[in-house]
């Protein structure tokens, strides 16, 4: 029986993967790495075995990643410092000689700097390179945009409002559900024949805010319209609302490369994966 290894395992994704392999092995065969030991506490409770590691930290990686046949390693959600921290969380794997590494990668089209989310994207393909370059057994999960995002670019009242107000153009995504990708990890992990192989991890079809607004309509029964202003009007609307000007940089970027066709890249990966037909958007 393999041993798995989830990081990030208090997060959203990483809970989320954790309870799919819940249901496919013993819960023995499971381990989770976290930074806060209590956070932990429901996870414990179902059996599994809580270690403690921090990506920043590199010698509590490599004491972690000891005796592992398969390490999830979830992207680090600090974004100034997650190159620093994948470069340490790949070394450790080496040195703890980590069976296989599976890695959350992120889609995109630009591997060149001009990307408007560069700073949020680069890390990645940096991180694959590392990978592969490092000797281990690897997969790397090329993530599309997650499905869950859509209320937070949207707007919790877009259906009162009418109105989806996003500078993302005629831009198409191919989004896909955060738990779809979490059942894909879950059966990749407890199957073979992954070894040295990039996966897409994106939705069937490419969806314009166009489509979005005509889903939503029809969910409805009220019209919903998609309105793209430039991303002057849509900081200055978004600044007069009082939103933090973190927040709205944040939102502006992703819209910006979404205009660019950045996550446009449909791909037939999750299903295959899946073995059925991936949460549309629609249903999302």
């Amino acid at each position: 029986m393999s041993t798995i290894l989830v990081t990030g395992a208090t997060g959203h994704l990483g809970t989320a993967v954790v309870n799919e392999l819940l249901t496919k092995v013993d819960p023995s065969s499971i381990s989770v790495l976290v930074r806060d030991l209590p956070k932990a506490e429901a996870l414990q409770a179902k059996g599994v075995t809580v270690l403690q590691g921090d990506y920043s930290d590199y010698n509590s990686l490599v004491n972690a990643f000891q005796g592992f046949d398969k390490l999830y390693f979830v992207s680090s959600s600090e974004i100034i410092n997650r190159l620093a921290q994948h470069e340490n969380v790949v070394k450790a794997a080496k040195e703890a000689n980590v069976g296989h590494i599976f890695y959350t990668s992120a889609q995109r089209k630009s591997e060149d700097g001009t990307s408007p989310i560069a700073l949020v994207g680069d890390a990645h393909y940096k991180t694959d390179q590392l990978i592969q370059a490092s000797g281990l057994t690897y997969t790397i999960l090329k993530h599309g945009l997650y499905s869950d995002i859509l209320p937070m670019f949207m707007g919790a009242n877009v259906v009162e409002t009418g109105t989806i107000f996003l500078p993302a153009g005629e831009g198409k995504t191919s989004f896909a559900s955060r738990n779809d990708m979490a059942a894909a990890a879950a059966i990749l992990l407890t199957t073979e024949g992954h070894e040295n192989k990039i996966y897409e991890l994106g939705g069937v079809t490419a969806k314009s805010f166009h489509d979005i607004a005509g889903m939503l309509s029809r969910l409805s029964g009220k019209t919903i319209e998609y309105v793209s202003p430039s991303a002057e009007v849509f900081a200055q609307q978004l600044k007069s609302f009082g939103v933090p000007e973190e927040a709205i940089q944040g939102a502006s970027t992703f819209c910006l490369a979404i205009a660019q066709g950045e996550f446009n890249f449909p791909s037939r990966d999750l299903e295959t994966i899946l073995g059925r037909k991936p949460e549309s958007v629609e249903t999302f």
